[in-house]
């Protein structure tokens, strides 16, 4: 990837991208149409409480061009935090640019040293088979279980 890349946490100031990104993610990946308002505050809630997550984001010439928020599990067979990829999103004209996977990498190399986290997660829709090898090529494997839920 172009050595011009930055990836860094995100900050309030991004939160407009962020939510306009995801409202993109999950029209593409499931045909969902979210509220606008709604996906902004929820950005918004993040970045103010780490204590729920947070955002990475990665900039080409101070655009933001991808991004992907991390949330923490605790596991207590483990003793130690997974943390979760979700809203995953790199614009349509930076994509098989390696965009997803500096910020996969930025957040591996991080997470790795960390004592207290024990490895990285996400979900990805069945059909979405090129999501399927980007996960693959990176080194990520399927569990052996199926997720459930109820949502409200």
């Amino acid at each position: 990837m172009n050595d011009k890349l930055k990836i860094r946490k995100a900050e309030l100031r991004d939160a407009k991208i962020i939510a306009d990104f995801n409202t993109r993610t999950a029209k593409e990946t499931e045909n969902k149409t979210l509220d606008p308002e709604t996906a902004l505050l929820g950005a918004k809630a993040i970045i103010k409480d780490p204590h729920k997550g947070f955002y990475l984001v990665a900039e080409l010439k101070g655009e933001i061009v991808g991004q992907l928020m991390v949330t923490n599990e605790w596991s207590d067979c483990r003793n130690k935090f997974i943390l979760w990829i979700k809203s995953v999103y790199v614009r349509d004209e930076y994509r098989k640019q390696g965009i997803f996977a500096a910020l996969f990498h930025y957040l591996k190399d991080i997470a790795r040293y960390k004592k207290n986290v024990a490895g990285l997660r996400l979900y990805v829709e069945k059909s979405n088979h090129i999501a399927h090898q980007v996960y693959d090529e990176l080194g990520m494997t399927m569990p052996s279980y199926d997720m459930y839920e109820i949502l409200f």
